[in-house]
């Protein structure tokens, strides 16, 4: 009987040298030449150190592994998966080895060894590795966005001034309806709410 797999593909929204059909593509392959069946492709474009309830393909994977619809879980590379840090990630195979369910990172060939220790030692370094990524992405962008500061660069968006302040005024008063004040002064609805 062919193995049944659950593909996951995860990109960051902020991360466009890479999109999941990169991922998908190479890991339908995978399944083709291994005779494997898919099962499911879940898919989230969320950051990888959001935890699972806040991933829904991530959080679809696991309802479906405790179901036992799937025999293998199948992921690009391990930070694809998780970089929520060692302890969250390993947890998070841990628990699906617990349904029955294995994993397999299809770049990562050596996390796929028979020693138990060598592999969590292995998962420990890579999953420290992911969560190192995302604080080094994080200290980019603030030194980035300092440095604008510094350069006098108005960051956010553009204040609204006293004379937009009292047309919105003006315009609601009228009887002007919220979206309609908002499409006259080409503002968001959100401004026109927040000073009517």
């Amino acid at each position: 009987m062919a193995q049944k797999v659950a593909i996951y593909l995860r990109v960051s929204k902020k991360d466009n040298s890479q999109d999941t059909e990169n991922q998908l593509l190479q890991l339908q392959e995978f399944c083709i030449t291994n005779g494997y069946v898919i099962y499911k492709i879940y898919q989230d474009n969320e950051s990888g150190k959001k935890g699972r309830n806040e991933r829904q393909g991530f959080d679809g994977l696991f309802k479906d592994a405790r179901a036992k619809k799937f025999n293998l879980v199948l992921f690009w590379a391990l930070d694809r998966f998780s970089r929520e840090g060692m302890f969250k990630t390993i947890k998070y195979l841990e628990q699906l080895e617990g349904y029955g369910i294995r994993f397999r990172s299809l770049t990562e060939d050596y996390l796929h060894t028979d020693n138990e220790l060598t592999r969590n030692l292995l998962l420990a370094m890579m999953s420290t590795f992911a969560k190192l990524e995302i604080q080094k992405i994080s200290d980019r962008t603030k030194a980035g966005l300092e440095r604008a500061r510094k350069q006098g660069k108005v960051l956010g968006r553009v204040p609204v001034g006293e004379e937009t302040i009292r047309k919105i005024r003006e315009l609601r008063s009228s009887g002007k309806t919220i979206s309609k004040t908002a499409k006259i002064l080409k503002i968001s609805v959100s401004t026109v709410r927040k000073y009517q």
